[in-house]
């Protein structure tokens, strides 16, 4: 019996699961202290109403992921 030439062999892939984000990354980390201050802040000043802080929650967000995705689009190199 012969063994067949490298040539001759089928490829086989293994099937390796792909790896999941960990819960816990720096986004829900923002949005979790962000709430806390904001909370504080509505609990503490009158002037401050539940609609500020939705307000305040939606533009700092969204100032926070943008200023992430440009950070990110810095790093990607031309070709």
């Amino acid at each position: 019996m012969t063994t067949p030439p490298q040539g001759d062999r089928p490829m086989t892939t293994i099937n390796v699961p792909a790896r999941m984000p960990i819960p816990g990354n720096a986004e829900f980390l923002l949005f979790a202290v962000l709430e806390i201050v904001l909370a504080i802040v509505v609990a503490v000043a009158d002037s401050v109403t539940a609609h500020d802080w939705v307000v305040a929650t939606t533009w700092l967000g969204a100032a926070y992921l943008i200023s992430r995705g440009v950070a990110k689009a810095s790093r990607v190199l031309e070709q």
